[in-house]
């Protein structure tokens, strides 16, 4: 069993990490949370909430620290966690620079401890779902993907009136899909990006399109603050077929209603949430039809830190990916930063 300490005691902490750790008491036991403020969240039975972080780092009993800070603490605490002995697991963005992140992992592979970016949403239905689809074969040769990740949420990016990369879109969000790309298809040949201000310069990024090439397949990651409708999550064209998957995976929208992991029907698609699944067969036969979803597990990323950490399994989510990840997304923001700089 690995005991756990959370740094940060908000909606991070509360609703995508603690609920799922619970249904696993055979692996984890939560030990510690820091809690420095006042917290509407209710405290956890038999968990200790403290205000000084000196009390987790003298503690030796703690064999993992998870970081759900605000994203811009992300690389000093995780740093301190190291330098104290302590395996971390750390929610997203990782670090605001490749080298930073590069910087952390040779840190941590010199001390011998584990050291891993949280990212769920490799863990989500749709996305499984679509791995499920892809797999089967019945789509042929792949063409092209597209994953949206869209809200109608004007309010958030008119009340920024100011441009900062780090609390970009792109930041907040390619995190996620982004992530699920280069776990799933590896590293891409060639990127072509457009991140964008709809409301104008000096104004926060709520726009980005990222298009990644594997041979004659393109990936096209898309997310806006204005969508009244929101496009499919994810549209799969092949040589024999197309796959839709229209609604995201739904552990966020159960979670946000207090219902939790480990409750019936937690996360779980009904039949109107499925798939539709659209292609040829071998003998030219046309068929359509509804395709079941597979369930979404955020815990899974915690099975596979454990596994790590107790028995040396790959880490879920590799260095480099993590490390590539935050490549591509300075890359894609940098012509935004240059184009502020220069106003």
């Amino acid at each position: 069993m690995l005991t756990i300490a959370y740094i940060g005691n908000g909606k991070s902490a509360n609703r995508y990490h603690m609920p799922f750790v619970l249904t696993r008491p055979d692996t984890f036991r939560i030990k510690t949370v820091y809690a420095p403020a006042p917290s509407p969240w209710t405290p956890v039975e038999g968990v200790t909430y403290v205000e000084d972080l000196q009390a987790i780092w003298d503690d030796p009993q703690i064999d993992l620290v998870v970081i759900c800070t605000p994203h811009d603490t992300h690389v000093e605490l995780a740093r301190t966690a190291l330098e104290h002995g302590k395996n971390a697991l750390v929610e997203k963005p990782f670090a605001p620079t490749a080298a930073e992140a590069r910087e952390l992992f040779a840190l941590a592979q010199a001390k011998g401890l584990f050291l891993q970016c949280f990212q769920n949403r490799r863990f989500d239905a749709d996305f499984l779902t679509v791995q499920q689809v892809i797999e089967s074969g019945v789509l042929g040769d792949l063409l092209e993907l597209e994953m949206h990740f869209d809200y109608y949420r004007p309010e958030w990016p008119t009340s920024v009136t100011h441009f900062d990369p780090d609390w970009s879109y792109l930041y907040g969000h390619g995190v996620h899909t982004v992530d699920q790309v280069l776990g799933y298809f590896g590293s891409p040949d060639r990127i072509h990006s457009e991140v964008r201000q709809l409301l104008g310069p000096g104004r926060m990024n709520d726009y980005f399109d990222l298009d990644l090439y594997y041979g004659t397949l393109k990936v096209s990651v898309k997310s806006s603050f204005f969508r009244v409708k929101e496009r499919p999550s994810f549209v799969v064209y092949g040589t024999k077929g197309t796959f839709v998957k229209a609604v995201k995976d739904r552990q966020e929208e159960h979670l946000k209603l207090f219902y939790l992991p480990g409750q019936p029907g937690f996360g779980v698609d009904l039949p109107e949430h499925y798939g539709t699944l659209t292609y040829y067969d071998e003998d030219g036969v046309f068929h359509e039809e509804k395709v079941i979803s597979q369930v979404g597990d955020y815990g899974r990323v915690y099975d596979g830190v454990h596994a790590s950490i107790v028995d040396s399994a790959p880490k879920v989510v590799q260095d480099e990916q993590t490390i590539e990840l935050i490549q591509i997304l300075e890359d894609a923001i940098r012509p935004l930063v240059e184009q502020e700089a220069g106003r």
